[in-house]
């Protein structure tokens, strides 16, 4: 067996999702062949720092890069504005991905192999980055993934009524990415005055997220409540480009630039894009969680803690599963209600939040003493060892 890791990604944020997982899988298999395909070199300087110097054997890297001189004009045109590169890239490396038995991905804009370029005879495996509660998570296209590796219960029961995945594709394994990251409190400069810290971790996506509209109310509110640390970590996406777009629903936002006032306060970190926004440093070192759509939530609540959430878009969420962590703390749609709202988020967080926040996690996340990238490995091998018995039959 030939097993493909890809991360085809501007970014490094998806690699702890998977990349657990390969290392598992070449543990388990050492007949297999496991390649990590990276297509860039911040991804492959990610990936070889993860693995070290001791892995297996099995296991082995391959950098992918585009192909034709078309491409790359398109990408050079067009790629600071649109994400041309990343689909491309599947085009430009048909070869590779024939090559083949499974492919495991951490997003769905590989099922273009399956849909577009026709690559039929490669099993697609998906271990999602991130378990949160997005509308974009569970859309119809994830069913067809020949196995789908669920962070926990949510994940699957949501993919089964709103996608239509068949139930025989879904393995509930927990999250790998707590396998490696997650494990430390650490404590930042800023924190040495022993004021309660801030994480403001608004999404990229126009649509949703709450910096295009109150980002620089947020910041202002912090430099005059010196009281408050932040800890601004945005989405690694959101300063990539300088326009954001979203597909599920066209919408566009400028991130801007952050003024220098912001980042000369003593009590604001300001982080737009280091290993620190993508690693849980952030989610375990604050004491409050401020955000809006961002999955980050429920690496945060792994520890139940207060937090307060922005609606800057005026939405009905009560009873709308695509904002269920939003019962994890008050919900305010304008920054002049924030302070109240950070009060009334550590008044309540015993007594009314954290509860909550136990049930969102534990519905969320299926974690038991082994560990989840071992557990997902063993679905792997059980569905194409199956599906090998099923091809020597005929």
């Amino acid at each position: 067996m030939r097993i493909g890791f890809l991360f085809n990604h501007d970014q490094i944020h998806q690699v702890a999702h998977s990349l657990p997982v390969a290392l598992a899988l070449a543990a388990a298999q050492p007949d297999w062949q496991v390649v990590i395909a990276t297509t860039n070199p911040r991804i492959a300087a990610e990936v070889e720092r993860q693995i070290g110097k001791n892995h297996p054997t099995n296991l082995t890297s391959q950098s992918l890069g585009l192909q034709s001189a078309l491409s790359k004009f398109a990408v050079a045109a067009l790629g600071r504005l649109l994400p041309l590169r990343k689909v491309l890239l599947l085009r430009d490396n048909l070869a590779f991905f024939r090559d083949l038995d499974a492919m495991v991905v951490t997003e769905r804009t590989s099922l273009l192999l399956k849909t577009r370029f026709g690559l039929t005879g490669t099993k697609f495996i998906l271990t999602d980055h991130g378990a949160g509660d997005r509308a974009i998570g569970f859309g119809k296209t994830t069913a067809l993934f020949d196995l789908i590796l669920a962070a926990g219960p949510k994940i699957r029961d949501r993919l089964i009524a709103e996608a239509g995945v068949d139930q025989a594709r879904l393995t509930i394994t927990g999250y790998p990415k707590f396998d490696v990251a997650g494990h430390e409190t650490p404590r930042l400069p800023l924190q040495a005055n022993g004021n309660p810290t801030v994480l403001y971790n608004p999404h990229v996506s126009p649509h949703l997220s709450s910096w295009y509209r109150q980002g620089r109310q947020v910041l202002d509110f912090f430099l005059a409540n010196p009281h408050y640390n932040l800890i601004l970590a945005p989405h690694i996406m959101m300063f990539q480009r300088r326009v954001n777009f979203t597909v599920d629903q066209f919408s566009f936002g400028l991130p801007g630039v952050i003024e220098p006032q912001y980042h000369a306060a003593a009590n604001i970190h300001i982080d737009l894009g280091s290993l620190a926004s993508t690693d849980m440093t952030y989610t375990n070192a604050a004491d409050i969680y401020l955000g809006d759509v961002s999955s980050q939530i429920y690496e945060f609540i792994k520890q139940p803690r207060p937090c307060v959430f922005l609606n800057t878009h005026g939405v009905a969420h009560a009873g709308d599963a695509n904002y269920a962590h939003w019962q994890a703390g008050p919900v305010i749609t304008d920054c002049d209600d924030l302070g109240a709202a950070l009060q009334k988020a550590q008044q309540d967080q015993k007594s009314v939040y954290a509860p909550i926040q136990q049930k969102l996690f534990d519905y969320s996340f299926d974690l038991t003493e082994e560990p989840s990238s071992t557990r997902a490995a063993r679905a792997i091998v059980t569905m194409l060892s199956a599906n090998a018995a099923k091809i020597q039959e005929l």
